[in-house]
């Protein structure tokens, strides 16, 4: 659990963007400190980041480093995956109120209930997850390797699958293993528009849709390529086509665009008519000063009971295991 208040709006500061940037590099330096950014965070984070990923790297990232504090720059579950398996580190989250809405689909006491339906079930948990959802898992997964994690078990093994329904079903369509899913989902990969995409479909006529994992069936379908947020970055690099139809959240385009500049990617867009691209609400709630604040003043520091979060280390450690063993550096 997160024992300190949210005290965003505590200060005024009336620094520029290059100046907060500048000072951020001077507290890091001092702090022995490392900036972790999920790939869905604004631009300007992204570029100051000491390291820029998807949910396995960050969680491989915050295992390895020497760094004495890490903030991340991404959401609270990713702040708590870092303080999991870095516990004599201070893990610092710029805002509190940074949370997910998938991790909060799935709550400790519905799911025990859940568990207690299933038995004899091998438990995969999504890292998108609470510290307390991951002491109750066997096997941790991201959308990179949920399908090896998967793979990796017995074929006969029965399987739980938390919280995200889109990823589970994919996953249980592609191997057709024997597998209950939980009903969660992410507020933004279940609400891109069919009808909007199909629209820009053919209105960029040889753009390829790509897709992450996490959208509905339907998104799925249409998709050229699916694969994780990492997994769609490699993609465009590599493929041949000159335009791309994003089914993930916006924040990744920043780093197509950098890669392969010579390209052109286009947010696919939500039900809600009024928006162009699709942004997770909570991750934009990180900012150049909410950073600059968390580092400076030790402000908004993950600490977690030791029992719960000894017990989310295991899971967390057997998926980092069997990443490693499946080619995921």
């Amino acid at each position: 659990m997160i024992n300190i208040l949210n005290e965003r709006n505590h200060l005024n500061l009336n620094l520029s963007n290059e100046e907060l940037i500048v000072e951020i590099g001077k507290i890091k330096k001092k702090r022995n400190a490392i900036i972790l950014a999920h790939y869905y965070q604004e631009a300007e984070i992204q570029d100051i980041a000491d390291f820029v990923g998807d949910s396995l790297q960050l969680s491989q990232q915050a295992a390895k480093t020497q760094a004495d504090v890490i903030v991340f720059a991404g959401v609270v579950f990713m702040a708590e995956t870092a303080k999991i398996l870095c516990p004599e580190k201070t893990v610092l989250i710029p805002d509190l109120d940074a949370g997910c809405s998938l991790a909060d689909s799935c709550n400790e006491t519905d799911f025990k209930e859940f568990l207690n339906k299933y038995p004899n079930h091998t438990v995969i948990s999504y890292v998108n997850t609470s510290a307390k959802i991951k002491a109750l898992t066997d096997i941790v997964c991201t959308s990179s390797n949920a399908l090896g994690i998967v793979n990796s078990l017995d074929k006969n093994e029965k399987i739980i699958f938390a919280p995200d329904r889109n990823l589970g079903n994919y996953i249980k369509s592609i191997t057709g293993r024997d597998m209950v899913i939980w009903d969660g989902a992410c507020h933004v990969h279940d609400r891109f528009s069919l009808e909007k995409i199909i629209k820009i479909k053919n209105e960029n006529i040889g753009a390829k849709i790509i897709a992450h994992p996490e959208c509905d069936k339907k998104i799925l379908i249409l998709a050229d390529y699916i694969g994780s947020t990492s997994g769609l970055l490699n993609f465009v690099q590599k493929d041949d086509a000159k335009s791309y139809i994003v089914c993930t959240e916006s924040g990744i385009l920043h780093q197509m665009k950098l890669t392969m500049p010579q390209k052109v990617f286009i947010p696919a867009p939500p039900n809600d008519s009024t928006c162009a691209c699709n942004d997770c609400q909570y991750m934009k709630l990180i900012s150049l000063k909410k950073i600059y604040i968390s580092l400076k003043y030790n402000r908004f520091e993950i600490n977690l009971d030791e029992n719960i979060r000894a017990k989310a280390e295991l899971p967390i450690r057997r998926m980092l295991s069997i990443s490693e063993n499946l080619g995921f550096k």
